[in-house]
């Protein structure tokens, strides 16, 4: 399945703005740079592994397994100097290289050790190679430090003791010309101090010619001249050799470790795509525990279904601002496959649908979305965008012509793999004109099944949604007293411009509002009316039935209580009964002992006394074994038991039998009625005042009139036509 998802489908759902929130949690320069060039994954496989690898990282933030830190140091250039024959790199680069395979090997034995919990993380893991010779190479030459080892060659180590000595004998000699200058007055106060790494007598400008050395300076005043003495410098001057030989030294033990290390190259390179791969991981699962981000179920069926789904931009941008955000809940399926969204400006229509596509284009990027865990969604072949005003000076295109170039690429690319996004649907043209251009491409995409969600102000294209099986009205809710936008999307119904409600809020004079209402057709007026009518009783049905639902489960946890209550209550007496039923026995088996005594102490006879308890005890085991029957042990009893449950299958299935002989004989009695009754109705000679309703609608209105074979009903707050063909007899006229 080829994948494409077009940049300007990404820049119209502002998708850089959230690579830029990701970016902000990446440990690593690389990790930024390779998050802000995210865009859509083409093969649905590596999406899967990618949305699979973010869940498992995000699930360690609430379990005791945090996985280790990962962050590292940029190597690339060190790699690229490390290819060059002959070169070398600096001791850090070697300790850098050194901390990025230490890092792998960590997150290496970690997967494997809990790969139960982290199965798609250990399989990352897995296909990066580690080399433990690595490490081992540069630990037995450079210490933590970033210092070359005494013992990395036996070469620098005779130089470096030459050295100490060398240190050792320059500061005796110091020591000793100090001693005799100061003791013969010619020094100053501060007595000595360094010039160019070499240390210097302070010796008074009067007395230089009474010191030996070389003048290495003086100070500003001139009062001061610093002096070598003559001694140390034979010392400095073999020094410099030795450090020039160990510099050299050092730098072929370099040249040597670089020449071992070469070969590894790729598998460094290896550790940094690694590495950095899992810094995106661990950003974006991090972005994803900031916004309550998760993986909603990835169907095969074609089907979008987020619920409670919040526009992750604007809620990074509220929660700031410390104000709310309204979350929105939205289906797309076979049934339901286009939604068109009315209702005013500035209700929310634009987010709403912003919010759909940018969720989608940040699943099928591999982040992960701020939705309810039930959600659900598929992977669309392309994400198609129309969103804004896209007049283009530089092309000399206007809007409606820029939108007709759009629709053109939306007609070619469109299929049933395609979820289109169009804001403002028909605008930039004659409102007639582009409304009827506007009902033909929204009929295209419909034949070619594509899903999509559309915002229109456009009447005609509400009532071609009514029209189309698959294709639903929405509108975003609106209070109609305070005309204040609700922000939640209500599907099912088209919605009301509230056009000169708005106006009439906004200040704009009542006598120029009634001028402007004269204007527009009488029939526009009605149907926008009847919707707002409609809209403000379903918004009231709303309110109490959330009301209701309140009350309801109020009810309910009272109602629970009680059970409760009723249940522990019940366990008492229960408990109760139990005890008085075991008093009980224990009083009957104490008086029929009693009488068993009673009768012996008369006649004194054993053998009677025997042969009644014996009796007795007999019948309370027949009592006892009818209410707890012994379960069959033996193979004869089983087989008994087994024959009894077949006798009484065999007579179950033999009611069922009879049971369901005259359920069939009562549906061909009520089916031989229900026709003659649809025959009666078929037959029936529609009148002026009867009740009827359309074969497929639930409401009834009356015949007003009838014009030859149509037939004008009035519903009561509206009046429609239809053909009589279409129309069902419900009552006749009184």
């Amino acid at each position: 399945m080829s994948i494409h998802i077009s940049e300007k489908a990404l820049q119209d759902l502002e998708f850089t703005t959230v690579l830029q929130q990701v970016a902000t949690f990446s440990i690593s320069g690389l990790g930024k740079k390779e998050i802000l060039d995210i865009t859509p994954f083409t093969n649905k496989k590596q999406l899967l592994d990618e949305l699979d690898y973010t869940n498992e990282y995000l699930s360690s933030f609430v379990s005791e397994n945090r996985i280790p830190n990962h962050g590292f140091d940029n190597i690339y250039e060190s790699l690229k100097r490390l290819t060059i024959e002959n070169s070398y790199i600096e001791p850090e680069n070697f300790l850098k290289i050194a901390s990025i395979s230490e890092s792998v090997k960590e997150q290496k034995k970690y997967f494997k050790k809990l790969k139960s919990y982290y199965p798609s993380l250990f399989s990352l893991s897995e296909r990066v190679e580690f080399l433990p010779e690595i490490i081992e190479e540069i630990k037995k030459v450079i210490t933590a430090y970033g210092e070359i080892i005494d013992n990395a060659s036996p070469e620098l180590r005779k130089i470096r003791r030459s050295i100490a000595g060398l240190q050792g004998k320059i500061g005796q000699s110091f020591a000793s010309a100090l001693g005799s200058a100061k003791a013969a007055g010619y020094l100053d106060d501060i007595k000595e101090s360094v010039i160019d790494n070499h240390r210097v007598l302070a010796v008074l400008a009067m007395h230089r010619k009474k010191v030996s050395g070389s003048l290495l300076g003086s100070s500003k005043s001139g009062s001061i001249v610093y002096i070598a003495p003559q001694a140390t410098l034979a010392y400095q001057r073999e020094l410099q050799n030795l450090v020039y030989e160990e510099k050299q030294e050092v730098i072929r033990i370099l040249r040597a470790l670089s020449e071992q290390i070469r070969p590894y190259a790729p598998v460094l390179e290896s550790y940094l795509v690694y590495l950095t791969h899992l810094d995106v991981i661990g950003a974006k699962a991090k972005y994803a525990h900031a916004i309550n981000g998760l993986l909603p179920t990835i169907g095969k069926t074609k089907r979008i279904f987020f619920k409670n789904a919040y526009h992750p931009i604007l809620w990074v941008k509220n929660q700031e601002a410390n104000l709310e955000v309204i979350p929105q809940t939205i289906e797309l399926n076979e049934q339901q496959q286009i939604i068109v969204i009315s209702g005013p400006n500035a209700g929310g229509k634009s987010i709403t649908l912003k919010t759909i596509g940018l969720l989608q284009v940040m699943i099928q990027s591999g982040i992960l979305i701020p939705v309810d865990e039930r959600s659900e969604t598929t992977i669309f072949d392309n994400l198609l965008t129309d969103i804004g005003d896209n007049q283009s000076i530089e092309n000399q295109l206007s809007t409606y012509s820029y939108r007709l170039k759009n629709m053109r690429y939306f007609l070619r690319k469109c299929s049933e793999r395609t979820l289109f996004l169009i804001d403002e649907f028909g605008t930039g043209s004659d409102p007639e004109l582009g409304g009827a251009l506007a009902e033909i491409f929204l009929e295209e995409f419909y034949h070619k099944k594509a899903f999509g969600i559309i915002t229109t102000h456009y009447s005609n294209l509400k009532v071609l949604a009514n029209e189309l099986d698959h294709v639903t009205n929405a509108n975003m809710q609106f209070n109609e007293r305070t005309l204040e936008p609700l922000y939640k999307l209500y599907v099912g119904q088209a919605g009301s411009s509230f056009t000169f409600e708005v106006a009439q809020k906004n200040g704009i004079p009542f006598s120029l509002i009634n001028k402007a209402k004269k204007r527009v057709e009488t029939e526009k007026i009605r149907l926008d009316k009847t919707i707002s009518k409609l809209q403000k009783e379903r918004n009231r049905l709303q309110k109490t039935s959330e009301s209701l639902d309140k009350q309801k489960t109020k009810e309910q946890e009272k109602l629970e209580t009680l059970v409760e209550k009723e249940q522990k209550i019940q366990d008492k007496l229960e408990g109760f009964q139990e005890l008085y039923d075991s008093n009980q026995r224990m009083l009957s088996l104490g008086r029929k002992t009693n009488e068993l005594l009673n009768k012996y102490f008369q006649t004194n006879n054993k053998k009677e006394l025997t042969a009644n308890f014996n009796k007795w005890v007999a019948d309370e085991k027949v009592k006892r074994a009818k209410k707890n029957p012994v379960k069959p042990t033996t193979k004869a009893q089983k087989q008994a038991v087994k024959k009894k449950e077949v006798l009484q299958k065999q007579v179950i299935q033999q009611v069922e039998k009879e049971v369901l002989q005259k359920v069939v004989e009562v549906r061909k009695e009520k089916t031989a009625q229900a026709n003659i009754i649809a025959k009666a109705k078929a037959d029936y000679v529609f009148k002026v005042k009867d009740r009827v309703r359309l074969v497929d609608g639930n409401a009834v209105g009356t015949i007003e009139k009838i014009e030859k074979k149509k037939a004008f009903i009035n519903y009561g707050i509206f009046t429609t036509e239809a053909s009589l063909d279409q129309l069902e007899f419900v009552e006749k006229s009184k």
